[in-house]
């Protein structure tokens, strides 16, 4: 799943809507309702269980949607203009994910403070465990230079950055970390969501440790993983946690970028001069899978098109709809309660929005996350306690149902690339996602 881009004001060479983009509206907010309305599904797998959430439902929903839109009647054909246009309104989406999570941050200012080593070290779960785990599998899996790129770092678009600038997008590194971006998109979300269900069932971690293991750098990712972790939990330290993870991702977004340009990155190359040597002799390393009939072009493509400021504000209106929505049906929460929290929540992206029109350098992510995290601090201004009190009727969870339908249609797009990755690749990329989760908890756990 990919970050939060940042929306720019358009251009002369800005496209035109598609057509029928109302379809696409009424879709989303209609597997919204839906899945809000069937509720969390238990699955019992042992001594654990699984959760199945209604934002993992819509994004299932949608993606087979997606897929299979020619063998629907024309009137509802989500063809691919339409799909692509999904993505473009995915990229605000995420926004009032940061602005929600900075909303929740200045609000439990405190309770952050109590795990500020916890926030610090945890970088070091997130980059170590992916190589601890998924660089020595990829090396007894045949998996030469491509291991690099798949298991320095969770390959979301600043890893793909780091490798393309020092390797390049065609090398072996390149085909690596695109790999990792591929799996990432299609099963990231499903994944650590089923992950993050079985080891909170487990018990082994106190749930402040999962909170961070979830901020991975992944704002969908983010919101998969504490979908189960803050099931059942008092509203109180389900806040609590949300803003944990929210703190977590975006530390990973700022800070895990210098992280694994500048630490785990040479340390990979350091571990994969010593390793392969050694573990690259085992049976099933005589044929390593190839990744090189990977089309760079084709899988970017699209991924780096700008949203107008006019999309963006398309994308609040569907927010809006879907968050009052899953509230309503999800949480109990009626529209003239949930509204004005999302009032406050859409003014502080529309207001980032149109800062970044006239301050081009202005770091959008950095700024939304600072000014919500204001609007809450106790103390900061005399309104903070009020605003927090509004907030807190907007449940976090009710932004993620119709933010994963949107995500759907990305993921739908990534399918064919997806097919033509080996079993391999694929496991040694859920094997990262893994490492990255789990060491960033088990850091946290020690601090606490």
């Amino acid at each position: 799943m990919s970050h939060a881009a940042s929306p720019l004001p358009p251009t002369s060479g800005s496209p035109k809507l598609p057509s029928r983009p109302w379809l696409l509206f009424l879709v989303v907010l209609a597997v919204t309702a839906a899945t809000e309305w069937i509720g969390p599904m238990a699955i019992p797998v042992w001594s654990a269980s699984i959760v199945i959430l209604p934002m993992l439902v819509a994004l299932l929903a949608t993606t087979l949607l997606a897929v299979w839109h020619a063998r629907l009647p024309a009137a509802l054909r989500l063809g691919l203009p339409l799909q692509a246009y999904a993505g473009k309104l995915l990229d605000t989406a995420l926004l009032l994910f940061i602005v929600k999570l900075g909303l929740m941050a200045g609000a439990n200012m405190q309770a952050l403070r109590e795990v500020g080593w916890a926030l610090a070290f945890q970088e070091l779960g997130h980059a170590f465990g992916t190589m601890v785990l998924a660089l020595p599998l990829a090396l007894l899996l045949g998996i030469k230079r491509e291991a690099v790129g798949a298991t320095f770092s969770i390959g979301r678009e600043t890893a793909m950055v780091i490798i393309g600038q020092k390797y390049g997008m065609q090398s072996a590194e390149g085909r690596g970390v695109l790999a990792e971006y591929i799996t990432g998109t299609v099963l990231g979300a499903v994944f650590i969501s089923l992950l993050a269900s079985v080891i909170a069932s487990l018990g082994i971690f106190d749930p402040r440790s999962l909170a961070m293991g979830a901020g991975i750098g992944s704002g969908s990712m983010m919101a998969a993983a504490l979908g189960p972790i803050t099931l059942g939990q008092s509203p109180e330290l389900a806040r609590e946690l949300t803003a944990i993870a929210g703190a977590a991702n975006l530390i990973a977004g700022v800070v895990g970028f210098y992280f694994a340009a500048f630490v785990t990155l040479p340390l990979c190359n350091w571990l994969y001069g010593r390793l392969e040597p050694v573990l690259g002799r085992t049976a099933l390393a005589r044929r390593a899978p190839s990744t090189g009939d990977l089309d760079t072009d084709a899988v970017l493509e699209g991924e780096n098109a700008r949203s107008t400021f006019a999309d963006s504000v398309l994308a609040l209106l569907l927010m809006v709809a879907g968050i009052t929505i899953s509230n309503w049906i999800g949480h109990g929460v009626g529209p003239a309660q949930t509204l004005p929290g999302v009032a406050v929540m859409v003014a502080i992206v529309l207001l980032g929005l149109l800062l970044k029109r006239l301050l081009r350098k202005l770091p959008l992510m950095l700024f939304l996350a600072l000014a919500a995290t204001f609007a809450t601090l106790q103390g900061g201004w005399p309104l903070a306690g009020q605003v927090a009190g509004i907030i807190n009727q907007v449940q976090f969870m009710s932004i993620t149902t119709t933010v994963l339908a949107l995500a759907g249609f990305s993921v739908a797009r990534k399918l064919p690339m997806f097919r033509r990755l080996g079993w391999r690749i694929v496991l040694v990329s859920l094997t990262a996602a893994t490492g990255a989760f789990i060491g960033s908890a088990t850091v946290a756990e020690i601090f606490h």
